[in-house]
């Protein structure tokens, strides 16, 4: 499982800008030209994959954490998994420093063991990697990234209305930042990929968080440079898996993220569910990501994530109502045309939507009620 060297993905000369293009189109009839142009776009952007894609949308249970490692939670959750068949699987976070003990040395037990418990339940599993918290307490990557060629691999931010140190996020336009995670996916890929209820994996939010020492914009921009080129590999490394991205800011990146998920192949998610946010409604030359899922809908895997905070309010500040469980479901349902639909399980909150999930609503059909026809991007979906 050890992988130092970074898959580096294949480049057509032809297109190279560094290819001597002169010389070729000296030689070549224009509609030659134009015919090969057409099927590189073509092919660039809506075949990017060739292998059919585990594909088993529906209603998830994203766990909290630590619960994932407790037995006790785990059996209860087993047994709502058993008395829920609208649940098609569970999704878990896991920390960089969770799964790279040191450089280049991987433990991939404890998601091995999940697989195994719900590959019996004939139930799946979907990863978030998580590379930003707000848990000061737990170290976010492995312990080397200090060093000053990563210089020190994360940054602190604040919450937009204070100072105080709020979590941490990776340096992600260091490029050894960029190629030590691109290593971790590259492993996760080659032991994880092949097993049949190994549904998805997927990265954290792209906002940044308000930096406490601020970004420049060639920080900024370096860091979702080397977002989009992650997205890139992560096909390579994930062939018949879905690969995916929460996203929700800043909205003037939001066109770049989106198509580099097309190009990729990769699936298009969101952190929040929140029906009156501004930030994530707004329309016009800056529109919020909610926006991008109705123009993408049938050609991208749409993906979000019902949090905590959704299910107390419909806006980020406080400032709506508390919704129901039945308008999150109807929303996240008829507005965005989400395949896979993440509940955050909340104590709270988490027994309205297992009694939501047992009406015969979310019965009726294995997804549950939710958008299940194979993605365009995809070359086919496996069953």
């Amino acid at each position: 499982m050890l992988m130092n060297d970074v898959i580096q993905p294949q480049t057509n000369s032809f297109l190279n800008p560094e290819y001597n293009q002169k010389s070729v189109f000296t030689f070549l009839p224009f509609w030659v030209i134009c015919t090969l142009l057409f099927l590189w776009t073509s092919f660039s952007v809506q075949a990017a994959t060739v292998n059919p894609i585990k594909w088993h949308p529906g209603h998830y249970m994203m766990l909290v954490n630590p619960g994932k490692d407790k037995t006790q939670y785990m059996q209860k959750v087993y047994t709502e998994l058993n008395e829920t068949p609208a649940l098609r699987g569970v999704a878990m976070r896991y920390r960089w420093s969770e799964l790279e003990k040191s450089k280049g040395v991987y433990d991939f037990s404890s998601i091995d063991h999940h697989l195994q418990e719900l590959g019996t339940r004939k139930k799946r599993l979907v990863i978030l990697v998580e590379t930003k918290s707000t848990n000061l307490d737990l170290e976010i990557v492995p312990s080397y990234l200090k060093a000053p060629n990563y210089e020190g691999g994360v940054y602190a931010f604040s919450g937009y209305t204070g100072s105080a140190i709020k979590g941490y996020n990776i340096k992600l336009w260091n490029s050894n930042v960029r190629d030590r995670l691109a290593a971790l996916l590259s492993a996760m890929g080659k032991h994880l990929n092949a097993n049949p209820y190994f549904e998805g994996v997927g990265l954290v939010e792209t906002a940044l968080g308000k930096a406490i020492v601020p970004l420049t914009s060639a920080q900024s921009n370096g860091y979702y440079t080397n977002l989009m080129d992650l997205h890139q590999k992560m096909r390579q490394y994930f062939p018949t898996t879905m690969v995916f991205q929460f996203t929700n800011y800043p909205r003037a990146k939001l066109p770049a993220l989106t198509n580099s998920l097309k190009t990729a192949g990769g699936a298009l998610g969101c952190p929040d569910v929140f029906l009156e946010e501004p930030g994530l409604l707004a329309k016009g030359a800056n529109q919020g990501i909610y926006n991008y899922y109705s123009d993408l809908t049938g050609i991208l895997p749409l993906a979000v994530q019902i949090e905590e905070a959704n299910y107390e309010n419909t806006r980020f500040d406080g400032k709506g109502h508390q919704p129901t469980i039945g308008e999150l479901l109807t929303f996240a349902k008829n507005q965005l045309k989400v395949n896979y639909l993440f509940w955050t399980r909340t104590p709270a909150y988490y027994p309205q939507v297992l009694e939501m999930l047992n009406q015969s609503g979310q019965k009726a059909t294995p997804s549950g009620g939710l958008n299940a026809a194979c993605p365009s991007i995809y070359a086919s979906c496996a069953k």
